[in-house]
């Protein structure tokens, strides 16, 4: 699914993949689970492009349903990859990632959830990324540190497309309605980091699950941190 001009959102039923084509690279926004390599190299074959065409991988943060197949991908591509410097050390393998802290509403929706999500396969990481870095997409993209969902989440902020790709600091789900992310390792930080965004100025919002926001996203934002206080 086109969501603008140049930026394919893949539905991989558990979580959303993100591809976005310019004239001389693609470029992945998270990699779903272990087994969703094949299904995303199809999508961009689809596209008219080649593995050699994927010049960097970023992921939102470290869970295996979004770096799953992240190793898989980078050894057929060549592809750069790119995380949080909070995060990157979980990518590597070098130190397991922290579980989260479940209020008893999520504890049965994440055992079901994380029941069938392989563990996360290490790879290397050739970019650390911080608060306030650019990575080059279309023009420039921002990154933002999000903290709450994991220490390392971010998400990506281009201006000039007024575009947010927000990883799991957001979900819409299934009605459309917005929420703020789940089984996070930090809740009150996860809502700080929503209410961050809140603040961008972007008309689309993409999310590691839930279909995009295409129009008035940041209102959205705005209206539930508001409810948040």
């Amino acid at each position: 699914m086109e969501v603008i001009p140049g930026l394919h959102a893949i539905d991989l039923g558990i979580v959303y993949v993100y591809l976005y084509q310019e004239a001389d690279k693609v470029s992945i926004f998270d990699s779903g689970m272990e087994t969703h390599a094949e299904r995303i190299l199809g999508e961009v074959a689809a596209l008219g492009r080649r593995p050699e065409d994927i010049r960097q991988i970023v992921v939102s943060h470290h869970h295996p349903d979004h770096a799953g197949s992240l190793a898989e991908l980078a050894e057929r591509s060549g592809a750069s990859v790119l995380a949080h410097e909070l995060d990157a050390p979980v990518v590597r393998g070098e130190v397991e990632g922290p579980p989260p802290v479940l209020p008893d509403a999520e504890k049965e929706v994440f055992e079901g959830i994380a029941a069938d999500v392989p563990p996360l396969r290490p790879t290397h990481v050739d970019r650390e990324l911080a608060d306030g870095d650019e990575i080059e997409l279309d023009g420039g993209a921002q990154v933002v540190h999000v903290p709450g969902h994991t220490a390392g989440s971010i998400a990506l902020y281009l201006p000039k497309r007024r575009l947010l790709l927000c990883g799991d600091a957001a979900v819409c789900d299934p009605e459309g309605r917005l929420i703020v992310g789940m089984f996070n390792v930090d809740t009150e930080q996860a809502r700080q980091s929503f209410r961050r965004l809140a603040e961008l100025d972007f008309e689309v919002a993409c999310f590691g699950h839930g279909a995009p926001l295409d129009k008035e996203a940041s209102f959205a934002f705005r209206r539930l941190a508001e409810k948040l206080g």
